[in-house]
């Protein structure tokens, strides 16, 4: 070989290996500089910035320093989750694009039995994917989260400082496109070597920042109203005697969530505004309410059922800022909502501007009996949809 052709393939060579840090660092210094003009920017916003998912961006800036890329595989999420329930005291958070749920508490433990005890024989199917999503615990309690673990890709441990000094520790899960799945925060002293323990039995031996994100999967066209049977799905949602029968309804009749509210029996579903989520909040701080509240994702549901108190509008969002329970909306970005009756149970559902469910709301009931009448009553003195809106359904 020529001289010069060793001096073009090892230059060549010298440049191909000195561009991967070097896409590495331009990402990092792009966020860099994005934090030092907006130091309280959330890294989810700041990776929307920046044109790349939340997990690209906590990987790239933070691997080797204060991240640890953990194990993947179908099981690793649900026995990672498991392994957690050791942890006590967390804050266990949980967000879509408009909102997001976080509460602090102790997970509960199922017994052994109880993973089995409650599930439909006659279901094989549902069975089976109820099975693979209990990661042995969190079905009620403080900490009450639902699963769906095939959503879950990538895991990753976080050890950062925090507010006043103190290190935060958290374990951060994300779906196949680089989107939050859940997190959980360690809030116990006790907890500390459990965390550390989890990540050294899970820590990936390979940590890469290279995640080969999906791009979303596609939302499913809804059918046309013409399409739909709606005397007929009508009939159908008045035979409802469970309120937990209504999705199955929805997918029968192959609809969108909302499309199903929307062409709902008119005596069963009421179109309010966008922000009477606010009244409702407002009104059960006030009269002191019970309530359930519904938030997240394709991975993962939270639920909060108990009073809340303090209740403000504070950095683009409506909040509910109480010492173990933060609910965070942002109502702006709301497009629609609806009081809805199912099989007795009153409930209230709000969506975005493409759709999808950020947040719903029921009032606490004691099994087998009514809900208390003043979430019933409350429901049904929020703001109306205006007149249009309603002659749209």
């Amino acid at each position: 070989m020529k001289p010069h052709h060793r001096f073009a393939l090892a230059l060549t060579g010298a440049l191909l290996i000195s561009s991967v840090p070097a896409v590495a660092a331009s990402l990092a210094e792009r966020y860099d500089a994005l934090r030092a003009e907006q130091p309280k920017l959330a890294l989810r916003d700041a990776a929307a910035r920046l044109n790349v998912s939340e997990a690209e961006l906590l990987a790239t800036t933070g691997l080797g320093k204060t991240v640890t890329r953990l194990q993947e595989g179908d099981n690793v999420p649900r026995e990672i989750m498991r392994r957690a329930l050791d942890l006590g005291t967390v804050m266990a958070l949980t967000r879509n694009e408009n909102g997001v749920i976080e509460r602090t508490g102790v997970a509960t433990r199922l017994k052994p039995q109880e993973e089995i005890a409650g599930l439909d024989a006659d279901k094989e199917k549902e069975r089976e994917a109820r099975l693979r999503n209990i990661a042995g615990g969190y079905l009620g309690g403080e900490i009450d989260l639902r699963f769906t673990f095939k959503n879950w890709k990538y895991a990753f441990a976080v050890v950062q400082p925090g507010k006043d000094g103190a290190v935060t520790r958290s374990l951060q899960f994300f779906d196949q496109s680089g989107n939050a799945a859940h997190k959980l925060y360690v809030k116990s002293e006790a907890g500390v070597a459990v965390f550390d323990k989890i990540v050294a039995d899970f820590r990936n031996p390979v940590q890469s920042a290279d995640l080969k994100v999906a791009a979303a999967p596609l939302k499913p066209a809804s059918k046309p109203d013409s399409a739909i049977d709606v005397k007929e799905y009508q009939l159908a949602w008045n035979e409802l005697n469970d309120v937990h029968q209504f999705n199955r309804l929805v997918t029968e009749f192959g609809m969108s969530r909302e499309q199903a509210l929307r062409l709902g029996p008119v005596d069963k579903v009421q179109p309010i505004t966008p922000q009477a989520v606010r009244q409702l909040l407002e009104e059960s701080a006030k009269q002191k309410l019970d309530i359930m509240a519904f938030l997240g994702n394709d991975a993962t549901i939270q639920i909060y059922s108990g009073k809340i108190v303090k209740v403000q509008e504070a950095g683009g969002f409506f909040n509910v800022l109480d010492p173990e329970f933060n609910l965070h909306l942002r109502d702006s970005a709301f497009h629609s909502g609806y009081v809805i009756k199912r099989a007795g149970v009153t409930s209230v559902e709000f969506f975005d501007k493409n759709g999808d469910l950020v947040v719903s709301f029921f009032g606490v009931r004691e099994r087998n009996k009514p809900q208390p009448q003043s979430w019933v009553d409350m429901t049904a003195a929020l703001p109306k949809a205006d007149a249009t809106r309603q002659a749209n359904r």
